[in-house]
């Protein structure tokens, strides 16, 4: 019954809107759209509002990244229907200083899920009520969650006595150099190979 209903309703959105969908599938008991980014509001408006889809819960939006295509972001809107118990994903491609419209218009809730892409990736909404970072500090550089983003970051945070104050500083990584021998645990040691070797030879002795 449930795939009925995702066929049915795969079927309805397609023929409603032809020209705004890229690319329609059932994956996972779940439909997945792919639309243009100019496109997206008038989908999303229409699965809402549409008295035979009723996907009125934004439940995410998301990001993937991928530095080598051509468009580098991926934002992916997780949209649940409470009455059918269906979900439906809209995926859009984006160029990496591409500007995304804001859709906390018509779901209120997009307001902290689209700070979060744009303070983990950067992506930059238009017309968005309060677009500032929510999950970084104040003058953090770089974006976490972007690919080339280096895993210790750039600055790290830490309480000076001197300054009786919280200072940001450039990660400095220091390790002193160690020399592995790369042997087996199970083999021993060398130590213990000639202190091994040694009884042999008293015992031949």
């Amino acid at each position: 019954m449930k795939l009925e209903n995702l066929q049915r309703l795969e079927k309805l959105i397609n023929s409603e809107l032809a020209s705004k969908i890229q690319i329609s599938e059932i994956k996972n008991a779940e439909l997945l759209f792919e639309v243009n980014e100019e496109d997206l509001i008038e989908v999303i408006q229409f699965i809402k509002s549409n008295d035979e889809c009723k996907f009125k819960q934004l439940i995410d939006i998301v990001c993937v990244d991928y530095p080598d295509h051509d468009k580098r972001f991926q934002l992916v809107y997780l949209f649940l229907s409470h009455e059918l118990n269906l979900r439906v994903k809209l995926k859009i491609k984006i160029d990496e200083d591409q500007v995304v419209n804001s859709i906390t218009k018509i779901s209120p809730s997009a307001n902290w899920m689209e700070r979060e892409v744009f303070d983990m990736y950067g992506i930059k909404f238009k017309n968005h009520p309060d677009l500032r970072r929510i999950l970084t500090d104040y003058g953090f550089k770089g974006h976490p969650l972007r690919k080339d983003f280096p895993l210790t970051g750039f600055n790290e945070v830490r309480y000076s006595e001197k300054e009786k104050k919280v200072i940001y500083e450039p990660v400095k990584l220091e390790q002193n150099y160690r020399d592995f021998d790369f042997e087996s645990p199970w083999e021993g040691t060398k130590y213990l190979k000639q202190v091994k070797k040694l009884k042999e030879n008293d015992k031949k002795n």
